[in-house]
């Protein structure tokens, strides 16, 4: 479940393309905090404690104790944008929250283990879904969701209805939805088609060779006919 970290923001910056461009070369990322009730107030972070607040267990759906001028506020980052090209993150939002209220957040899917009959067939397991959505509340926020494949073969697939969430933890994605599945790769596929070919055109290739050596025998039995006669 989500720890919570602290983190100082400082208010009051100005916005605006160039003076948010120049807050990034001073190693600084711009953002707004609202939510609960209060104005919507533009912060801005340090870049290398925003990081240290993201790689903690866990993650992006960590509850963080922000401060603002002096002023405490329990938030958890509802939005990050990057940059096209660097993925540097380049705007965050701050949603505050109430520790006792439920919340909407994106919870990170990994898959463990391994399916000797997937591997067996040279197949795959495809992760179709990298994220739940889930309503709790902000501390028993989970820092993932695992799924063990070991159990899977070709064709089996696990949906949103088998997953087990922790308790005081649900959501509204519909439980038909797949999560994973287990299939032969294309590789594979293809790899079986041009086996097939070469075994028809090897059994083609077989099969003139056979009709001529019958036909030599037939001539040769008409020969030796003649001669007896």
């Amino acid at each position: 479940m989500s720890s919570e970290v602290t983190l100082i923001a400082e208010p009051g910056r100005t916005i605006g393309t160039r003076p948010s461009g120049r807050l990034r070369t001073e190693g600084r990322i711009p953002g707004v905090v609202y939510g609960h009730g209060i104005s919507p107030l533009s912060v801005s972070v340090s870049r290398k404690d925003l990081r240290a607040v993201l790689h903690t267990d866990a993650g992006h759906n960590a509850v963080i104790n922000l401060t603002v001028g002096g002023e405490k506020h329990l938030t958890i980052v509802k939005d990050l944008q990057r940059h096209p090209v660097r993925n540097e993150v380049t705007h965050v939002d701050f949603l505050v929250v109430n520790v006792n209220e439920v919340v909407s957040v994106d919870v990170p899917i990994v898959v463990t283990g391994e399916s000797a009959a997937i591997k067996a067939a040279s197949g795959t397991v495809d992760l179709q879904m990298h994220a739940l959505s889930v309503q709790t509340t902000p501390g028993n926020i989970p820092n993932e969701l695992t799924i063990d494949v070991t159990d899977l073969d070709i064709g089996d697939h696990i949906r949103v209805g088998d997953l087990v969430l922790p308790s005081g933890v649900s959501t509204d994605v519909d439980p038909e939805e797949t999560v994973v599945l287990a299939q032969v790769t294309r590789a594979t596929i293809e790899a079986e088609e041009l086996e097939a070919e070469a075994a028809e055109a090897a059994e083609g290739e077989e099969t003139p060779e056979a009709e001529g050596e019958a036909a030599e025998t037939a001539g040769a039995e008409g020969e030796s006919e003649e001669a007896s006669e």
